[in-house]
């Protein structure tokens, strides 16, 4: 008797450990909303295509005017089921700002866009396959101030493509670089290249591959981080 009370005792523990285990693989992963106020530029709007082919964990929304009301954001990535949002604000059809926010908790920051060029002006030969993941690569200079290394965490959780996220490949084929040079998070694309430029065939085992630009550019200057989500 004792020994069938064992064994339905250490069953029902591999049954908790099952679903516990099936609950943390189906748990909330990180998805990003994309939003962009009324206002904005073919150049910008340029800007969020390559970044929703870029980021296949990204949902797209219609155009909204959220500046007297910034908690109608909140509730879109509710409905969406998002935990992170991307908020493009154009002001004077001139200047671009990026707000984002880790629904509906917070933290949130917002940055002036600068400097901006899609793939399409730059016209580079590097390319990658739509839906592939990317590599994070941070320069040294993210560890010397602590909201730097804020700017980071918020960066990964939002540029980063989680496994299985979906229209995601599982593979690896370009990077995105953050540099940080005179306060300000300078952002590039580059495909990781495995091939013999010369000859175009596979690269040799003491051989490295390369790196070739893809686009797009652009820098993030930080205004205010905020302790809310959009706000605080």
């Amino acid at each position: 008797m004792a020994t069938l009370y064992k064994t339905a005792t250490s069953e029902f523990k591999d049954v908790d450990d099952v679903r516990e285990a099936s609950e943390q693989q189906h748990k909330i992963k990180n998805r990003v909303l994309l939003v962009a106020s009324r206002g904005v530029t073919y150049r910008h709007r340029h800007l969020l295509n390559d970044l929703e082919a870029l980021l296949p964990h990204t949902k797209k929304e219609a155009k909204i005017e959220a500046k007297q009301d910034m908690e109608l954001l909140n509730e879109l990535a509710e409905i969406q089921g998002c935990n992170n949002v991307f908020y493009f604000e154009a002001r004077k059809h001139q200047d671009l700002f990026l707000w984002i926010s880790r629904a509906p908790s917070g933290p949130s920051v917002k940055f002036h866009v600068q400097n901006i060029h899609t793939m399409d002006e730059l016209k580079m030969t590097g390319n990658c396959l739509k839906g592939g993941r990317p590599i994070l690569s941070f320069d040294s200079n993210f560890d010397s101030e602590p909201y730097l290394q804020l700017l980071r965490e918020m960066l990964t959780q939002t540029f980063g493509v989680p496994k299985g996220a979906r229209k995601s490949k599982p593979f690896f084929d370009h990077v995105f670089t953050f540099s940080v040079v005179d306060g300000r998070i300078w952002f590039r694309n580059f495909q990781i290249v495995e091939k013999d430029a010369a000859t175009g065939g596979t690269l040799q085992k003491n051989e490295k591959p390369t790196m070739v630009e893809i686009g797009p550019r652009f820098v993030l200057c930080p205004i205010r981080i905020f302790e809310g989500s959009f706000g605080g």
